[in-house]
């Protein structure tokens, strides 16, 4: 039997966090004033129309899918032990907490010497160079309950998918709360319209769904072009039907606040989803047949093993952007969203934070690459669950802080998780 390792899984979610940082890169938008940058603007605050290019950049559900898939095998050889279940996590949760405690440490170092020497150019990013590690929070935090996933799915199959589904609809049904019939063709704006805390709920079940499908896709449960085509189709009428309905066109959110489809994640968010699986199957015939050609296969890698870190520092990389475009005179003031010189500004946007990104990676791989590997601590639990919480503590404060003093306060959480996470040596 071949134990040769499958890239497919690898090449999708190199794929996905590439997406992402470009994404990222593409909804900012300097403000320039006398050549000088003053500020910036989020794509979808701008232009509500950009919000069907979300249907695609909104590659987290893919990430989760794949990931799912590729931790399940794993995952049901340790369901009878739940001490490894927890030290499996805590692997996982370590492997996150200590770049980012570089991370933060580097951004909290910049914030403090920007605000003595009263520069300007961190102001305009400030929330944006940490509003990013939401992603890692709902990534631990599905991953905790992949075991209880793994479970449901060898009970009841693809019965736990259409379950999810299910409830996701009834809160979104109770957070609308209609009062005849004809109101239910306005679901997604009487829903999106009554910020309660049921919707919140759904923040655990809608995250769950591509957990829960990337599992059955592991296990063969649904497969082949035709599947993938029919579940394509079924992401574009289900998208097209809530939006109809009323949810918001985009599945990212441009500003904290207001109607959303992703604090909390509605019904409309599970579209993607469909789209997005239905994608990976389709393409899967083909896209195996490049990443048997040796090339491709190293160009994964490299994507694979830079993958975390781009996604980490791609938004830092945004501050020697903007100076560099100030320096050169480059057009990357965003001007308004259709005017002549529009793309082209955002095409030279691009190119810079891809310019300035890779002296930052270089530094960061440099760096992590001479630190000595830790190891998880297999003896406590309390350990585990107190590196948990501190992890989980430091990201919210520093994504509700932003850089100064949030990467501070972020910082000390965080590097308590990686302290209490690792094994340390004893004394003799």
């Amino acid at each position: 039997m071949s134990t040769e390792r499958d890239r497919y899984p690898d090449a999708l979610r190199a794929g996905a966090l590439l997406v992402v940082v470009l994404g990222h890169w593409l909804a900012t938008l300097p403000r320039l004033e006398a050549g000088y940058l003053v500020d910036t603007d989020h794509l979808l605050v701008v232009w509500e129309g950009a919000g069907v290019f979300t249907w695609v950049v909104q590659v987290v559900p893919l990430f989760v899918f794949v990931s799912a898939a590729v931790s399940a095998v794993g995952v049901r050889r340790r369901l009878s032990d739940g001490h490894r279940q927890l030290h499996w996590w805590a692997g996982r949760a370590l492997a996150l907490a200590r770049p980012t405690v570089t991370y933060l440490a580097v951004l909290a170092a910049v914030a403090m010497v920007s605000r003595l020497m009263e520069g300007r150019f961190l102001a305009p990013f400030n929330h944006s160079l940490t509003i990013h590690l939401w992603f890692l929070l709902m990534l631990l935090g599905v991953q905790a309950l992949l075991p209880l996933s793994v479970r449901v799915d060898r009970r009841l199959g693809l019965r736990a998918v259409w379950l999810l589904v299910a409830t996701a609809a009834f809160i979104d049904l109770l957070r609308a709360r209609p009062g005849s019939p004809a109101d239910l063709l306005r679901l997604g704006e009487l829903a999106t319209d009554h910020a309660t805390l049921l919707g919140w709920l759904n923040l655990l079940v809608v995250w769950l769904l591509p957990q829960q499908l990337g599992i059955a896709w592991r296990q063969g449960r649904f497969t082949g072009t035709g599947t993938g085509v029919t579940f394509m189709a079924l992401g574009l009428v289900w998208l097209g039907a809530t939006v109809a309905s009323g949810y918001p066109l985009a599945m990212v959110d441009g500003e904290v606040g207001g109607r959303s489809n992703l604090l909390p994640p509605t019904l409309a968010l599970v579209g993607v989803m469909w789209l997005q699986v239905g994608t990976v199957l389709a393409c899967e015939a083909p896209a195996r047949r490049l990443l048997a050609r040796r090339p491709i296969r190293r160009a994964v890698t490299l994507l694979g093993a830079l993958g975390m870190p781009l996604y980490l520092w791609h938004k830092f990389a945004e501050l020697p952007a903007a100076w560099l475009g100030e320096r050169l005179g480059a057009p990357i003031d965003a001007g308004v969203p259709g005017e002549a010189g529009f793309w082209w500004g955002r095409l030279v946007w691009l190119l810079l934070c891809l310019l300035m990104v890779t002296p930052v990676m270089a530094a960061v791989v440099a760096f992590e690459m001479r630190r000595r590997r830790d190891l998880v601590s297999a003896t406590a639990g309390r350990a585990v669950v107190g590196g948990g919480v501190a992890l989980f503590a430091g990201i919210l404060a520093s994504m509700a802080l932003g850089a100064l003093p949030g990467a501070l306060v972020g910082l000390a959480g965080v590097a308590a998780a990686s302290w209490l996470l690792r094994v340390h040596p004893q004394p003799r």
